[in-house]
């Protein structure tokens, strides 16, 4: 404030002892002081409402002067450049003197003088003039603007604690979160600017007239994106700026409205972030594939402007070709491998491995492994391939029978265990089975871990193999020498050994050598014609009697009776024709 505003100031106090009020009202603005003309204000009233106070200089609550009328206003002050003047507002008006001093006569403290109001300065003062105003300010038609909401036009003139001020043909504030700028320098530049707003508050009685420019460009932003919807549609290719990156996708700007790019949707090759392909600001081109209007969504797709990459590579690849790719996702029912950017093909845990029961493919296979597969099935019209694992390694069975033919002893560790028998890795993917009732031969086994553990190496025979059914049959008890191996360890062929004929079937007889041990004898055409006369009578008692009070094994031929002559339950001597320790069999023929 000036020295003469000062001095103004000052006498404006001491000559109204009341009270200055302007819009931006502070404390330092009260200024009460004693007149021997007023009575004394009861301390019980100094809370009264500012506008009771104001009532007192607005007689009747009066509207304000229109702008740019002429009206009767009362001379205050005179500065060396201004004329105060009371001009029954509660804040003053300000005439300057140069355009009293035209007149030729500059008016006194007091007198009475006709001005019109041309608007505000940034102190809350109003300019004054002695001549009509060109451009009045209409308050009837601000009204109208105010209950219609319609969009009228200002300027920004200066920047004010809280927002700006904005001159409509008299000044009105804009709140900061109202101007549409996101901070001080950006609300800085619309200083002098033309601006389109919208009318909130209008209080002409106080002159409060609240503007709202954030209003308009959001209306203007919906209106935008309604035209711009009803523009597109699906299959149309449009042009777009990167606006967002997130990590299932990309905002595209389509000029209003925003498009999803997901990334999915980026290229045929997989790609883990968006960000690996797309950067911020970056134009790109794509293809709208789906248009959601009640949700207000676009879908946009980049890859679908791109050739596919299974159309490039038609009868590239062939069944029993080995291809080699990279884990992409492991599902619990397969392991999907990338052999190419955009061609994938499918590894069913059933094809992962030729001995392991592969319950889940995390179980063996992890995203961003490289693997080697062959491939099993392929059918581009699907665009699905079908891969195996386990076939890339070599069929462990190919030549099993060859390695492992019945009587072969092997040895492996014991993988797993089930009810009725021990399985046995006797090489890189084959596995054998010992059942329950081959594990022992000394003692009844009623579950294979009786005898065995996971992990225990064990030695066994192999008894039959299926290379079909990729079937071993193993037996650990043959592994365990018995009184038949003992025997035949014992002897050789020629020797001459007792036994008792347990049976005759045709030309052929079952003897009993010893405990567990038997053999078998041929009959001669001589041998069996008396054999079956004998057959016809009763047993030789005394013969059996001498063959048992005889010494067991022994060479002798105790109690024998004709030559040639067999009859069950006879001890006779036998000569040994034949020994396989292999095969653990014994032949015999009449000593």
């Amino acid at each position: 404030m000036s020295a003469a505003e000062t001095q103004h100031h000052g006498l404006l106090c001491k000559g109204r002892s009341n009270v200055i009020v302007d819009e931006d009202f502070t404390s330092r603005d009260l200024a009460v002081t004693p007149n021997p003309d007023t009575p004394e204000v009861p301390s019980s009233e100094t809370t009264e409402s500012f506008s009771g106070l104001l009532s007192q200089y607005q007689p009747g609550g009066s509207r304000p002067h229109s702008a740019g009328n002429q009206i009767e206003g009362t001379v205050i002050a005179v500065s060396a450049d201004s004329v105060y003047v009371d001009i029954g507002l509660k804040t003053e008006g300000i005439l300057p003197l140069a355009e009293v001093q035209l007149s030729g006569q500059v008016p006194k403290t007091g007198e009475k003088i006709l001005v019109a109001i041309k608007g505000r300065d940034p102190e809350g003062y109003y300019q004054l003039s002695r001549f009509k105003i060109s451009r009045p300010t209409d308050w009837d038609w601000l009204q109208k603007a105010f209950e219609e909401k319609a969009t009228i036009v200002g300027t920004v003139t200066g920047i004010v604690k809280g927002g700006l001020n904005v001159d409509i043909g008299v000044r009105a504030f804009m709140p900061a979160s109202r101007t549409g700028t996101r901070d001080a320098a950006e609300m800085e530049k619309l200083i002098d600017q033309e601006i389109r707003c919208r009318i909130t508050k209008l209080d002409m009685a106080d002159e409060d007239v609240v503007v709202d420019r954030r209003v308009i460009a959001e209306e203007e932003e919906r209106s935008q994106k309604e035209r711009r919807y009803s523009e597109l549609k699906e299959g149309d290719v449009v042009r777009g700026i990167v606006r967002s990156l997130t990590d299932y996708g990309a905002f595209i700007d389509l000029g209003g409205v925003d498009g999803l790019l997901h990334v999915g949707e980026i290229s045929w090759a997989r790609i883990n972030k968006p960000e690996d392909t797309l950067s911020v600001g970056q134009e790109i081109e794509a293809k709208v594939i789906k248009i959601e209007s009640d949700k207000r969504r676009i879908a946009l797709s980049l890859r679908q402007l791109q050739p596919h990459p299974w159309e490039a590579s038609a009868g590239k690849y062939k069944i029993g070709d080995r291809v080699r790719g990279v884990v992409t996702r492991v599902l619990d029912f397969g392991a999907f491998i990338e052999v190419e950017p955009g061609i994938e093909g499918l590894i069913h845990v059933s094809e992962m491995s030729w001995v392991k029961r592969v319950r889940k493919a995390s179980d063996l296979l992890k995203p961003g492994e490289t693997v080697e597969a062959i491939v099993l099935g392929i059918n581009p019209a699907e665009r699905r391939m079908s891969l195996g694992l386990k076939q890339a390694l070599g069929d462990p069975w190919e030549d099993a029978e060859r390695k492992f033919s019945a009587g072969t002893v092997v040895e492996g560790p014991v993988t797993r265990m089930t009810n009725f028998g021990a399985f046995i890795e006797i090489a890189a993917g084959i596995e054998g089975m010992i059942h329950v009732s081959e594990i022992s031969a000394e003692r009844r086994t009623n579950h294979p871990r009786d005898v065995f553990k996971v992990g225990q190496r064990v030695k066994a025979q192999v008894l039959s193999i299926d290379k079909e059914k990729r079937q071993l049959r193993l037996s650990a008890k043959q592994m365990v020498p018995s009184s038949l191996d003992e025997y035949i360890g014992e002897r050789k062929q020629s020797d001459i050994v007792s036994g008792r004929v347990m049976s005759i079937s045709g030309d052929t007889a079952q003897v009993e050598l010893g405990e567990g041990v038997r053999g078998t004898c041929r009959i001669t055409q001589g041998g069996a014609e008396s054999q079956k006369q004998a057959s016809s009578g009763t047993l030789d008692l005394s013969a059996l009697t001498s063959m048992l009070s005889a010494r067991w094994k022994s060479g002798s031929q105790a109690g024998s009776t004709r030559q040639g002559e067999l009859v069950p339950g006879q001890v006779r001597s036998f000569r040994i024709s034949r020994l396989d320790a292999e095969s653990k069999q014994i032949d015999l023929e009449l000593a």
